[in-house]
């Protein structure tokens, strides 16, 4: 079913190519294009086949990519709680059901900047209250949500300490068990065999370009004088999260590498030890523009 979504083309690239590309299979470091392309041979009883040259067939389309651009826009620079654009929020919602966060942690951390001479209580580095809440990546004014890291590294980068700062950093044990969307790489957690048909797989490697732009709206690094604006389709893709029946939503950290979880439900989350590091050295990477 999965060879059948691409077609004969003597302008495309190997079947090999297209599935390393679309569904990151043959991802394993030691398995090259001629190893790969042998596998492939033996797994379709056809050696012939994996010397041809195929494209992606044109009859599966996506429109959730250009739709999220248009809202996204909206939501920006025009309307804010009564929308014009609109997703197929029945699509996404069974794109989200593909993602599910599994295999995470239960160990996650919390890092605040200390300014006293104290570590803050545990009581303390949770999740604001709901008058004291301002705007964050996933969560609007007024509505907190836990953000924690998978390492205290990550939760300490995600503050954007300075050297010789000192970091609070809070451990928080998860609810299990947790029922989360993880954005960091759909293309990867995508399965073409799980999907029951050559039609259902066609339109899902449509629809996985979208996926990944949403994930991205988590990531991407946001300037804090603008924050207010670039955060809202991030928010409003957290909110379409949570009301799907999810607790959280996990993303890629851009400026460490480990891994966030953005918690709507902070009292999912109990608190354990606090713990002082000292902040040795903060990088840059700057590239001429």
């Amino acid at each position: 079913m999965l060879v059948s979504i691409y077609e004969l083309d003597p302008d495309g690239k190997s079947l090999v190519e297209w599935m390393k590309t679309d569904w990151q299979l043959f991802s394993h470091p030691r398995m090259d294009s001629p190893r790969a392309k042998e596998l492939l041979a033996e797994i379709l009883d056809d050696g012939d086949v994996v010397r041809k040259t195929f494209s992606p067939s044109a009859a599966f389309k996506s429109e959730g990519l250009a739709r999220w651009e248009m809202l996204r826009d909206e939501l920006m620079f025009r309307n804010r709680y009564f929308l014009d654009e609109a997703l197929d929020a029945d699509r996404l919602e069974q794109l989200l059901a593909y993602l599910p966060a599994d295999g995470m942690p239960e160990l996650w951390y919390r890092a605040r900047i200390l300014t006293g001479d104290a570590a803050y209580p545990i009581a303390e580095m949770g999740a604001p209250p709901k008058l004291l809440a301002t705007h964050g990546r996933a969560n609007p004014t007024g509505i907190p949500y836990l953000y924690l890291g998978s390492l205290p590294d990550t939760a300490v980068a995600e503050v954007r300490p300075h050297t010789g700062e000192t970091a609070c950093v809070a451990e928080f044990r998860i609810e299990q068990p947790l029922r989360a969307v993880d954005l960091r790489n759909p293309r990867q957690l995508v399965s073409p065999f799980l999907l029951g048909e050559a039609s259902a797989i066609g339109q899902m490697r449509a629809d996985i370009p979208f996926l990944e732009r949403l994930g991205n709206e988590l990531t991407r690094p946001v300037l804090p004088r603008s924050a207010a604006i670039d955060y809202l389709p991030s928010q409003y893709l957290c909110e379409f999260i949570k009301k799907s029946g999810y607790d959280g939503v996990v993303f890629r950290s851009s400026v460490s590498s480990g891994i966030n979880l953005a918690l709507f439900n902070p009292s999912k989350a109990a608190g354990g030890s606090v713990s002082l590091y000292s902040i040795k050295r903060v990088s840059v990477d700057v590239e001429r523009v």
